[in-house]
């Protein structure tokens, strides 16, 4: 893909919070990188201040970091710093305009996707991961949907293969459709090694879904991204 101006921009959203969605994004990052693309990162917002990393303000300095954000931002390219990948940083690991609300602070769709616009300049592809699922507000009117609709991203929905996940997958790729998005592939991602019927399950996806199954991820809570960047198949995203 030759450079341009603006980045390609995936936007990965989840059927529920702890489905895989840093995974796959970390994963998609290192994927389009073995591809020779210029690849940026970015978490608009993060609840949770869950890891201490140096605030690159001063030597031996340390501050409060969200862990998604630390791993997108390592396995990008684009020399971002870890503040421009991760813009809003909540200290508490709830819903984020609750977490706002109680620090104190206003967020608006216009300022998230201001944020993206300066994400997308100078790479090839941009890789934006929400937070919990697809309708998670950000403040009393406003959804992180509104950012991916505002952006016009393409969506890749993370699948948590578990029991009830067909009415969670298709509840979200309705309601990405009624934001006016596209979504351009999903990830079926085991997280229960026990799921009764699996296979059945992710046949009757595959029929109901309409976009390309890009990745069937097993079971498998210490494999690296990296190594999952291996199993993603980017070539429909990048066509």
């Amino acid at each position: 893909m030759p450079h341009s101006a603006a980045a390609k921009t995936f936007f990965v959203t989840g059927t529920d919070t702890g489905v895989g969605k840093t995974h796959v994004a970390v994963a998609l990052l290192h994927a389009f990188s073995a591809q020779g693309l210029k690849t940026a990162a970015l978490k608009p917002v993060a609840a949770g201040a869950d890891t201490v990393c140096e605030s690159g303000s001063a030597a031996n300095v340390e501050a409060m970091a969200n862990s998604d954000a630390v791993a997108l931002h390592q396995a990008a390219n684009a020399g971002q710093n870890l503040a421009q990948v991760n813009p809003v940083l909540l200290h508490d690991a709830i819903a984020p305009h609750i977490a706002a609300q109680q620090a104190g602070r206003a967020l608006s769709v216009s300022e998230l996707i201001d944020a993206v616009r300066i994400a997308q300049q100078g790479a090839d592809v941009l890789v934006v991961e929400g937070a919990g699922g697809w309708l998670v507000p950000i403040n009393e009117r406003q959804t992180l949907a509104d950012v991916a609709a505002g952006l016009q991203a393409q969506v890749i929905l993370v699948v948590g293969m578990r029991l009830g996940c067909l009415n969670h997958a298709l509840l979200s790729a309705a309601a990405i459709r009624a934001s006016g998005c596209e979504l351009a592939a999903w990830v079926a991602n085991v997280i229960d090694p026990d799921m009764p019927a699996l296979r059945a399950n992710i046949d009757y996806l595959k029929q109901q879904l309409d976009a390309p199954m890009i990745a069937e991820l097993a079971w498998a809570p210490a494999k690296s991204p990296a190594c999952t960047a291996n199993e993603i198949q980017t070539a429909a995203l990048l066509a």
